[in-house]
Formats: structure tokens, C-alpha cells, sequence
């Protein structure tokens, strides 16, 4: 496994409890590869390479953990899943999410959470209001095994246009409902058929019920937490890591993985899992990602002073084919020194010149102390790794939560083994040699 990555680790833990014998390394001397959280303060001044330490009124380097990639957890998505069937969660802390908002007309609006907050919600009309609802009870008894609840649609033909159609809803709502609720970044999912739409509104009212103030939860001390508590997991059940340790090569002999050389030794192996960064000549480039860290000492205007939150700005409110995210953390979850706050914008970069694409995003921040801007490519593998047993992952896209992360981790998995991805895998086994009282 190469790097100590959040897919690799989750892995490397199922692959760990299922009795495979792992090595991990990592060139770099921290976990987490590209979705690291950066700590001291003074480490990310110099990975962006911005002159000079950071100013006193930063306070204490050490008080910040920095994510290079902004991501929420679905409070019933698949990533809690993983965490509460390998038991990782003993070593994680996470707070919920205090509101997700979404841009309208060049104002911010809260993304209602309760129906109380909808019917007060000046978001949309009272008649609309009355659409909505009765779209949204549709969406809670919709069982594609059960013919009662479809009301004449078919999950896998009809598209999503048509389904919006019936309910009469308005262009704005469509726009809300697909881009804050079920997190589409673009509007092609509207000829799509309209089962997985539906199925992420679920996901997202389901992860709404769990807490209450919105569907999202964020580990304490960052997104780094991550990664080392499947590492923990993966290291009980005898796995090993090691980290700060250069790759030399990957050698590959009749067109298969045998093993990989650092500082002249070889480590073998029968398959391999690592990121695009390790095997630049197996991938290829799919697009580009923006995304801008800013730190502020101030909430953001109009959360209600939120500690927390999300903002999604749908891509029909800026002209524009991708949508725009915010995704905001603050010292309460311990990733900041006192009275500060991260803001990361990101979106899918659709122009010669990325930074003014996320204009409309920066302006809701204004003042920013400092901004860190980075522009990743979009790597995803040539091939399936079938032949070389070279697996690899893709590069973390502009969403804001891990569902399509955890689409990654079960399509590895299906490639390494040929066989689907079973959350029962995951569970530890009660009485491992290597267990935990």
C-alpha cells in the first residue's frame, strides 16, 4: 500500500481483519497522503510556500491541524458505516455540523432541517412550500421492491426531469433539491434515471434524522484522525507501516507487480494499492480541482455565527457547469488557534483562470487573513489492474463528503478480490490474536 492515505488505510484494515498479511509505506513523514491535515501552522506557510512565519495573531503553530482536502461525513453514509463496523470510531471523536446553507441570488439561505424551519424558510413560495412537502413524503416511502409507493414511475427509466415534473416543482427548488440535498455538482443527472437521485435524498434525510442540526460530522483534530484510526485497526491485526520512507521503484516483471524498492531494499509483494501520485505513467488526467484554504477570525455573515457549516453554491446561481463548495471548521473541532475559523472553497476548475471562477465564493468570506490556493488534476487509472495487480485509486474530487470517496474503496476492493464488497468483512473478529480487550 502506498501512501498512508484515508482509501489505503481503510484497506489496508479490511484487508488486515481478513487475515492478508499488509505493509504500508509513505514517503512522507505524516499520514493521510493528498488528504492530510497539516500541523504546525508554519508547515503549511512553507507548503505553499508563502514567505515568512505566520503572524502573532495566528497564535500557537501547534494549535492547528490544516485539511489539504475540505470533506464532511454523511452521518449515515458509508464512511460511519466502515467506522462502526471495524469499531474505529473508539478512536475518533466527531461533532455534528451546525447548518448547511445554500446560495440563492447572491444571498445565502439555510437549507431547512426540520419542517418547521421548511414552512419558515423564505427559500421558496407558500404553494411551492406545499409541492415540496408532498414531493418529500414521496421520497421517504419510495421502495423501489414495492410498486405501491412508486405512483406509476419506473426507478430505473424515468428521469429525474420527469419525476420534478409531476410534483410541479419550480426551477429553483430543482436547483436546491438537486445540488443541497441529494449533492449533485452538475445538472446531468437530471436525464438520468431518477432511482439514485432519489436514494441521495434518502441518504441525506436519513443522515438529517441521526442529529438534527444537519446531515454532516467532523472528526476532532482534523480529517488526519482518519486515516490512523484504520491504521490502528490494520496494525492490531498485524499490520505493518512505515513512514518517511522513500519509493525508489515499482517493479513489475512480465507485466506484474512484484514489489516495490526503497533505499535499496525490496519489499515484495503479490498486489499493490497506491495512489496516482506513485505511478504517473498509469494514469491519465480527467480535469482539475480548485481549492482555496482561508482563514478568517470572524464567522461567516448570515450562519447565525455557525462554528460550522457547509455552502453550496449551485452552478445555475453563477453560471456555471459545476457547482462551488464552502466547507467551514473552526477551533471548537480543535483544527484552529481560539476565535479563528478555516474556510475551504472548492470547486471543478471550467477556465483558463481558476481564481475567478471561485470569486463568488471569497466574496462571502470577506475579510480573509490569509489564503493558500492549490490546483490538483484529476488523475484516474488507465486500466483495472487486473494484469499488473497494480490497483489504484483516483484523485479526491470537488464533493464535500466521502460517498464518492467509499465508491472508490468498494470498486479496489471488487478489483482485488472479484468479488463485492461486503460491510460483514469489516467486522472484527471477537477472539483475534491480536484483539483488544
Amino acid at each position: 500500500m502506498l501512501p498512508a492515505g484515508l482509501r489505503e488505510c481503510i484497506l489496508s484494515g479490511i484487508m488486515s481483519v481478513n487475515g492478508k498479511k499488509v505493509l504500508h509505506m509513505d514517503r512522507n513523514p505524516y499520514y493521510g497522503g493528498e488528504s492530510a491535515s497539516i500541523t504546525p501552522l508554519e508547515d503549511l506557510y512553507k507548503r505553499f510556500k508563502i514567505p515568512g512565519a505566520p503572524p502573532a495573531s495566528m497564535g500557537r503553530g501547534r494549535d492547528w491541524n490544516v485539511d489539504l482536502i475540505p470533506k464532511f461525513l454523511m452521518a449515515n453514509g458509508q464512511l460511519v458505516k466502515m467506522l462502526l463496523y471495524t469499531e474505529v470510531t473508539r478512536y475518533l471523536d466527531f461533532k455534528v455540523t451546525e447548518g448547511s446553507f445554500v446560495y440563492k441570488g447572491g444571498k445565502i439561505y439555510k437549507v431547512p432541517s426540520t419542517e418547521a424551519e421548511a414552512l419558515a424558510s423564505s427559500l421558496m413560495g407558500l404553494f411551492e412550500k406545499r409541492r415540496f412537502r408532498k414531493f418529500l413524503v414521496y421520497v421517504a416511502n419510495f421502495d423501489e421492491k414495492d410498486p405501491r409507493t412508486l405512483e406509476g414511475i419506473d426507478p430505473k427509466k424515468t428521469a429525474m426531469r420527469e419525476v420534478y415534473k409531476k410534483f410541479d416543482l419550480g426551477q429553483d427548488v430543482i436547483d436546491f433539491t438537486g445540488h443541497a440535498l441529494a449533492l449533485y455538482r452538475t445538472d446531468d443527472y437530471l436525464d438520468q434515471p431518477c432511482c439514485e437521485t432519489i436514494n441521495r435524498i434518502k441518504l441525506y434525510s436519513e443522515s438529517l434524522a441521526r442529529y438534527g442540526k444537519s446531515p454532516y460530522l467532523y472528526p476532532l483534530y482534523g480529517l488526519g484522525e482518519l486515516p490512523q484510526g484504520f491504521a490502528r485497526l490494520s496494525a492490531i491485526y498485524g499490520g505493518t507501516y512505515m513512514l518517511n520512507k522513500p519509493i525508489e521503484e515499482i517493479i513489475v516483471q512480465n507485466g506484474k507487480v512484484i514489489g516495490v524498492k526503497s533505499e535499496g531494499e525490496i519489499a515484495r509483494c503479490k498486489q499493490l494499492i497506491c495512489d496516482p501520485s506513485y505511478v504517473k505513467d498509469r494514469v491519465e488526467k480527467v480535469g482539475q480541482v480548485i481549492r482555496v484554504i482561508c482563514i478568517l477570525s470572524h464567522p461567516i455573515k448570515n450562519t447565525n455565527d455557525a462554528n460550522s457549516c457547509q455552502i453550496i453554491i449551485p452552478q445555475n446561481q453563477v453560471n456555471r457547469k459545476s457547482d462551488i463548495y464552502v466547507c467551514m471548521i473552526s477551533s471548537a473541532h480543535n483544527v484552529a488557534a481560539q476565535g479563528k475559523y478555516i474556510a475551504i472553497v472548492s470547486t471543478t476548475v471550467e477556465t483558463k483562470e481558476p481564481e475567478k471562477e471561485i470569486r463568488p465564493a471569497l466574496e462571502l468570506l470577506e475579510p480573509i487573513e490569509q489564503k493558500f490556493v492549490s490546483i490538483s488534476d484529476l488523475l484516474v487509472p488507465k486500466d483495472l489492474g487486473t494484469e499488473s495487480q497494480i490497483f489504484i485509486s483516483r484523485t479526491y474530487d470537488a464533493t464535500t463528503h466521502f460517498e464518492t470517496t467509499c465508491d472508490d474503496i468498494k470498486d479496489i476492493y471488487k478489483r482485488m478480490t472479484g468479488s463485492e464488497f461486503d460491510f460483514e468483512e469489516m467486522k472484527r473478529k471477537k477472539n483475534d490474536i491480536y484483539g483488544e480487550d
